[in-house]
């Protein structure tokens, strides 16, 4: 406990002889070891600019340029054209002894080596912008890659060839594009066509051609400027006014889940499942802090944009009563713990020294093995976090801004993330369906006072070492998490390892200090008779009009939220399933993308479900361009309706159908490149929406699209972005994704993950409370549109 030494280290009494000092030589090590440690994060942080500065040059080239300047002056060649003699013409004369005419040419020549050096980093930053905005390469037919192509892809290669660190790459991405306001309306109308009648589309489109020819033009000039000026036109603001300012409680709504390895098991100790995998995570932040992971290409050569990367440790969303904001630390040396009702502190450092796996494993059992009761209030504080924004902001001004609630709070909130020890156990049995649903709606939302739902993310540990992340969504994308997921877990199963107990490897250190047991200051809730429940709550709201004793208003704050949080948690159906008959590889026979595959059946099953069709909403990414986050695939398209109605007459000839939905497919593909391009839709609409706002400009055009509800909501999840170890060595070694809360209260949430060759994943989510919804009914639709596609084109698992 380095902090708790150092509050000691000095100790001093006054006596009639003066001061008495005296210090104690552990805690002043542990503050020295601390020191070093800090500063060699510094020199480490200095040390990357530099790196990344000049990247794709580095130190070595500098000197190699240096060197032939050199080199040519002494066979008599000026190649400077006589810049160098200039500069030495312009340094000062006469500066001691040392400042020879030598001295000085030497120097003049270095520095007109760095200025040749510097400009050549210019213009190959430069050159890589201008290749990395071609993206003619997606729009090419696989297998039938283009003469030009192939140039761009090797002069690409050459100007990223040496080993880039995490961010090398940020200052050569390019910006994304505005789109033309015509081209966006036109493809809104087109992607709304199969959805309206033609009554309802001539009302729209004469909306949208009002729109494009009055009030567009002036709000594409401002988001142009934008566009000019900030490095990303569309992220602050998406993040700002999409996640921040939402005032619906995170739970369900925002945050999403991961699950851990489905089909194998390493061990079964709660504790030492912990060890590994939270040593695992330090050793990926301090890969983070040093910038020593590679970024994501696509195809091997395009990077990806890394900064979002940057808060996914040290980061909590804090509430506001208009808008949240992320808090981020750079540094953070413990993980806050709940358990039972109780939250704890625990080191993870000794010093500077990262403590073993042995020793988190031994400090996450005495966590376990605490027998103390919780505080008065303590057990479901954390419903706080779980309610309405407004209300959680209210009160944690209210009731922990002082004293020792603020010290707790900040505990958790400079936490590096947060760590649920569940009394429960989950996992996935095959045997049993419900198994998996059950994992998911754990992972979703728990009892609702056991996840602290502010934090980046929250490590959760069942009592049979089941492992899951619940996740806040307004610092990155679940392409990020998962990035961290992967390295977490295949460093714990081909790193770190465990014994034959099931224990961590190593011994113990007894002697470290126990885990630090947080302190409130919530005084015992009030009779259920009483009405101080009700009026706590106004009083909340309501501000200083009312008056109550303080030992009932944070309580009825805190039951007020669980109510909130319960009843949300309640409302939710999860259906997570295994589909087994195929996968990619069987999928990928019907010469189509998996990805397009699963989305038409998606369309399939839900007009067989609903009778209808629906806005659907399928994310994908933006990052190849700087600070890119996502963009929408609207997947319900004309071509797909066509498809899908032909399936459901039953009258259509086998070639027919396979002919509708190749061209539903080669469309779905089309517009996915489009928005992962910068030519999507709904994000330059949604800009353009904020700056008619800020300009107080009304767009009924705007007001209706913004307003329209995504009764689908579609994502695919990313895997093995690291190649941490072979899938095809190792098939049980096989995550199952994770999914969300429905973004409809009538629709559903989709999440899927196609892993690997022969097995998809779904995590399908409804609300109860709607009756025309049912996620298993809806997950039997999908099982049965997947069979149904794949039949057309005469695949089985017996073709692989």
């Amino acid at each position: 406990m380095a902090e708790a030494h150092q509050a000691v280290a000095f100790q001093f009494t006054v006596t009639p002889d003066g001061v008495d000092f005296r210090l104690s030589r552990e805690a002043l090590k542990h503050i020295y070891l601390s020191g070093i440690n800090s500063w060699k994060k510094r020199l480490i942080r200095i040390k990357n600019g530099i790196l990344r500065g000049v990247y794709p040059g580095s130190p070595t080239s500098w000197l190699v340029v240096v060197m032939a300047t050199v080199g040519s002056s002494y066979c008599n060649t000026d190649i400077s054209m006589g810049l160098v003699t200039y500069i030495q013409r312009c340094l000062p004369a006469g500066c001691g002894p040392y400042w020879t005419p030598q001295t000085r040419a030497l120097l003049s020549t270095a520095i007109f080596s760095t200025g040749v050096w510097m400009m050549g980093i210019f213009l190959f930053r430069q050159t890589l912008k201008f290749l990395l905005s071609y993206h003619g390469w997606m729009f090419e037919m696989h297998g039938q890659t283009s003469h030009f192509t192939k140039i761009w892809a090797i002069c690409v290669r050459l100007l990223s060839s040496r080993r880039p660190m995490l961010y090398s790459f940020q200052t050569s991405l390019p910006k994304l594009p505005v789109p033309s306001v015509p081209a966006t309306v036109q493809r809104y109308l087109e992607s709304v066509r199969p959805l309206l009648d033609d009554k309802e589309y001539y009302r729209m489109e004469m909306l949208a051609k009002e729109f494009q020819h009055k009030t567009a033009p002036r709000l594409q000039k401002y988001l142009v400027l934008k566009s000019w000026w900030a490095t990303n036109y569309v992220s602050d603001w998406w993040e700002e006014y999409i996640y921040l300012r939402g005032r619906t409680p995170l739970m369900v709504n925002s945050n999403y889940y991961v699950m851990d390895f489905v089909l194998t098991k390493n061990t079964e100790v709660q504790a030492a499942r912990l060890g590994n995998i939270v040593h695992a995570m330090i050793m990926y932040r301090r890969k983070l802090d040093r910038e020593d992971i590679k970024p994501v290409m696509a195809l091997g050569i395009v990077p990806m944009c890394s900064y979002q990367m940057e808060r996914m440790f040290n980061t909590t969303r804090i509430p506001g009563k208009d808008t949240d904001i992320l808090q981020h630390l750079t540094d953070s040396r413990h993980v806050a713990v709940y358990h039972k009702g109780r939250y704890f502190k625990v080191w993870l450092y000794e010093g500077s020294r990262l403590l073993k796996p042995r020793d988190l494993e031994m400090q996450f059992q005495r966590v376990l093995d605490d027998p103390s009761p919780p505080q008065p209030g303590e057990e479901r504080l954390a419903a706080l976090t779980a309610g309405g924004r407004v209300e959680w902001a209210k009160a944690r001004q209210a009731f922990f801004s002082s004293g020792k609630n603020k010290a707790a709070l900040d505990a958790i909130e400079r936490a590096a993330f947060f760590v649920a020890l569940d009394e429960e156990s989950h996992h996935y049995d095959p045997d049993d369906e419900a198994s998996l649903s059950l994992y998911g709606k754990a992972l979703l939302h728990g009892n609702c006072y056991n996840r602290w739902f502010d934090k980046s993310f929250t490590l959760i540990a069942f009592k049979n070492g089941q492992l899951g992340l619940n996740t806040e969504h307004a610092w990155a994308d679940a392409p990020i998490i998962g990035h961290l997921w992967e390295f977490v877990l295949g460093t714990e199963t081909f790193h770190l390892g465990y014994t034959e107990t099931g224990h961590c490897l190593g011994r113990p250190r007894p002697e470290l200090a126990p885990p630090q047991r947080l302190q409130w200051d919530i005084p015992e809730p009030p009779p259920r008779r009483d009405p101080g429940v009700l009026l706590g709550v106004l009083l909340v709201v309501l501000g200083p009009q009312l008056t109550l004793p303080m030992s009932r208003q944070c309580q009825a704050v805190i039951e007020s939220s669980y109510q909130v949080a319960k009843a949300l948690a309640d409302d939710v159906e999860l259906y997570c399933f295994q589909f087994l008959p195929f996968g990619k590889g069987l999928i990928k026979k019907c010469r189509t993308s998996p990805d397009a595959f699963v989305q038409i059946a998606l369309q399939l099953a839900h007009f067989r479900d609903r009778g209808k069709f629906c806005l659907t909403y399928e994310a994908s990414m933006t990052r190849m361009f700087r600070e890119g986050r996502t963009e929408t695939v609207r997947s319900c398209t004309s071509e797909s309706t066509a498809f899908v109605q032909a399936m459901v007459e039953r009258s259509h000839m086998k070639e027919d159908l396979q002919d509708l939905f190749r061209k539903a497919s080669k469309k779905h593909q089309n517009m996915y490149r489009l928005a992962m391009t910068g030519a999507g839709i709904d994000r330059h609409l949604f800009c353009l929406y904020v700056v008619s706002k800020y300009l107080g400009v009304s767009s009924p055009f705007l007001a209706e699209v913004l307003s329209e509800p995504w009764r689908l909501s579609t994502s695919q999840i990313a895997q093995f972005q690291i190649r941490m170890f072979d899938p095809d060595q190792y098939p049980k070694h096989l995550g199952a994704g994770g999914g969300f809360g429905p973004v409809a209260d009538d629709g559903y949430g989709v999440s899927y993950m196609i892993a690997g060759e022969n097995t998809i994943f779904f995590h399908v989510s409804s609300k109860f409370s709607s009756s025309e919804t049912n996620a298993q009914r809806f997950g039997n639709h999908i099982r049965q549109a997947l069979l149904d596609i794949a039949d057309l084109f005469q695949v089985s698992k017996a073709d692989g």
